[in-house]
């Protein structure tokens, strides 16, 4: 599947909670950059596996919308969405992102680096209201990240795994 995972996140000594992950996926930048700002491909990995994305809306411009239902074990909707701030194709995207049941908002960061047929992924999001909800979202992400893996190396070619 991956190799390189690292996760760090923040101590919490009057620093607000932020995640950083770093993946390494088999496939370049572009197709990794598409999947995330398309909503064909982002349906296809985002979410958790016991969570996966049901409907996705993208409005992929600066200053545009996204938007995204996250089907739970027992059926019920999770709504999250946000606004693009940053797009530089394939190297960077910055985005907001909100649950709709909190509205409290976090921004993400993604880079993109090639290394051979790799591209590597730092991944980062800030702030978080409390060290409980970082940690839960590095557990979502994470097993979305896994699936995004797979992801990539069959959109490129490659059987995943």
């Amino acid at each position: 599947m991956t190799d390189g995972v690292t996760t760090r996140t923040s101590e919490t000594t009057g620093e607000a909670p932020a995640l950083t992950i770093t993946r390494s996926f088999i496939g370049p930048a572009t197709l990794v950059f598409k999947a995330w700002t398309q909503a064909e491909h982002l349906v296809r990995w985002l979410g958790p596996r016991s969570h996966p994305a049901r409907e996705v809306e993208v409005d992929f411009r600066v200053g545009g919308r996204w938007r995204a239902c996250l089907r739970t074990p027992e059926g019920g909707d999770m709504w999250m969405g946000g606004e693009y701030r940053e797009i530089d194709p394939p190297n960077r995207l910055a985005m907001t992102f909100a649950w709709d049941t909190t509205g409290f908002q976090t921004l993400i960061t993604i880079d993109l680096a090639e290394q051979g047929e790799r591209t590597v992924m730092t991944f980062h999001q800030t702030p978080f209201v409390s060290t409980e909800s970082r940690d839960s979202h590095n557990e979502g992400w994470s097993s979305s990240f896994d699936r995004l893996a797979d992801y990539v190396e069959t959109a490129a070619g490659r059987p995943p795994g």
